[in-house]
């Protein structure tokens, strides 16, 4: 289960990352919200798994929303949020901002690892369009195992307050 959690948190900060990249250009902080679209073309999980309680799996390709808060901080700093995952283990490299696009790439080590590359392109001030991909390989007890996924978002920016909703933090690498 821990390893499920580790993707979800991991998932939902990447998507914020791509998805808002957007915001660099237009200088837009506040309140963003993003749809995201999942696809395992390779899952940690093999097909048929039922998890306790009738969990669905997080491996079998969801669409999920969900509001993310920009500060100005994160745009002046990186463009976006960068990725957090609960040991740090992975770093966005390579950032390559442009008027109305941005690429990276994102190598993580530890329990996952693998290199993704992100992508995000914006139309104007108040949406985006985003998509990462990885490649890699997960740790599942003492063997890893190969994983690879997309993610394509779509974010629409909804306002300058972010009200409840709090900005991941901003770590120094």
């Amino acid at each position: 289960m821990r390893r499920t959690q580790v993707w979800i948190t991991l998932g939902g900060c990447i998507f914020a990352m791509v998805a808002v990249a957007g915001a660099q250009s237009t200088r837009k902080p506040g309140l963003w919200e993003m749809t995201t679209k999942m696809t395992w073309q390779q899952s940690p999980m093999p097909a048929g798994v039922t998890l306790p309680q009738g969990m669905a799996s997080p491996f079998s390709g969801t669409t999920t929303t969900t509001q993310v808060c920009i500060t100005q901080e994160m745009i002046d700093k990186y463009g976006a949020p960068v990725p957090q995952t609960r040991n740090s283990d992975c770093q966005v490299t390579n950032v390559v901002m442009k008027s109305s696009s941005m690429t990276a790439e994102m190598i993580c080590t530890g329990m996952m690892k693998g290199k993704g590359t992100l992508e995000s392109s914006w139309e104007g001030s108040s949406g985006t369009k985003g998509k990462v991909h990885f490649a890699g390989s997960m740790q599942m007890g003492q063997n890893a195992t190969p994983v690879e996924w997309t993610a394509e978002s779509t974010a629409v920016f909804k306002g300058p307050d972010c009200g409840s909703v709090k900005p991941l933090p901003i770590r120094d690498k």
